[in-house]
């Protein structure tokens, strides 16, 4: 088979930017040790931006997304790796400028791959995703940093979304107590089944903010939104607690303040998924089929990549609610 499906973005006549099925040659793919026959992807708000022609994330047209793919190898110029490998792939340059995981072939270098974890399938490792690495590695930082199950409340806000959702979950798995925040009112029912003890509102978290502290309140947090909310989360932990700052619908700037962390100890840790090093990459994934594998079948929503353009609308316009996984057959 020389031809694929693959979606496709690029921009039209009129200058707006859509998104297309299309067919392509094997030999088109960008040059790499690895051909990989994609089974499953996931819908990312970076892969949502690159869709729609966000030049911060991608930089020419047309173009296909995919920061996520899970496969099986159909060809390899390198020793670790075999045919018939089942493969994870998440970050590094797929999908951004490197075509991805929206397509029924990528082609990768090695150094970009994992083997399956024996304790996860391609469908449950692409239903975690990058969100799901993302929310374990917020979590993993959380507990070097100090936090325990049995220290109170911890906070996740963005929590409907791809990273909030797994983060609540995974939270709950493991004995905390969590609050979690949102702008959706009407998802509470949701998140208090993912595991959610208190629901809090967007509105409650953006009060303060002319404010250089606040009472405290957090033993510690997952922020998936970023702006001035994160900030009025840093000026609300507990005395010595954390935030992992993971993300930024909310925006890159916020008001900030060296009170919190100089009166009251607390920490802002910074987490990527993207660049990490492949081998803390497969610690975590190893963790993510064992000891912190959760049931996600809550937070699922399944698309063909024919069914993938109206999914991404609907991230873009703030109304996705959990993962989206992308079945490409």
């Amino acid at each position: 088979m020389s031809k694929f499906s693959a979606l496709q973005a690029r921009e039209n006549a009129a200058g707006q930017f859509e998104q297309v099925i299309v067919q392509r040659e094997i030999d088109d793919l960008p040059v790499g040790e690895l051909l990989i026959r994609v089974k499953y992807s996931s819908l990312n708000y970076k892969d949502a931006l690159s869709a729609s022609g966000n030049r911060g994330v991608t930089k020419s047209f047309p173009h296909t997304p995919g920061i996520d793919a899970a496969g099986v190898v159909e060809a390899s110029s390198v020793t670790e790796f075999s045919v018939g490998d089942e493969v994870i792939v998440t970050g590094y340059d797929l999908g951004m400028n490197t075509s991805g995981g929206f397509a029924q072939y990528i082609r990768i270098p090695a150094s970009w791959a994992l083997k399956r974890p024996k304790g996860l399938s391609m469908r449950e490792a692409m239903v975690l995703g990058t969100a799901g690495l993302t929310a374990a590695l917020c979590v993993d930082k959380l507990e070097q940093a100090g936090l325990s199950n049995d220290g109170g409340s911890v906070l996740v806000t963005g929590a409907t979304g791809g990273v909030g959702s797994v983060a609540v979950a995974l939270l709950s798995t493991l004995g905390y107590q969590v609050a979690a925040s949102t702008g959706k009112a009407e998802q509470g029912d949701y998140l208090k089944r993912l595991g959610a003890h208190d629901i809090v509102l967007r509105s409650t978290l953006q009060e303060g903010t002319d404010k250089a502290m606040l009472k405290e309140q957090w033993a510690g947090a997952v922020d998936c939104v970023g702006g001035d909310i994160l900030f009025n989360v840093v000026k609300s932990l507990r005395y010595g607690a954390s935030v992992a700052c993971c993300g930024l619908t909310a925006g890159v700037g916020f008001k900030g303040s060296v009170l919190p962390f100089i009166l009251r100890g607390v920490n802002l840790l910074g987490v990527d998924s993207v660049e990490l090093p492949l081998v803390v990459k497969a610690s975590m994934w190893d963790r993510l089929s064992v000891q912190w594998k959760v049931d996600l079948d809550a937070l699922v929503s399944e698309v063909t990549l024919e069914q993938l353009p109206a999914a991404i609308a609907q991230v873009l316009a703030g109304k996705q609610v959990g993962r989206v996984l992308v079945n490409l057959g």
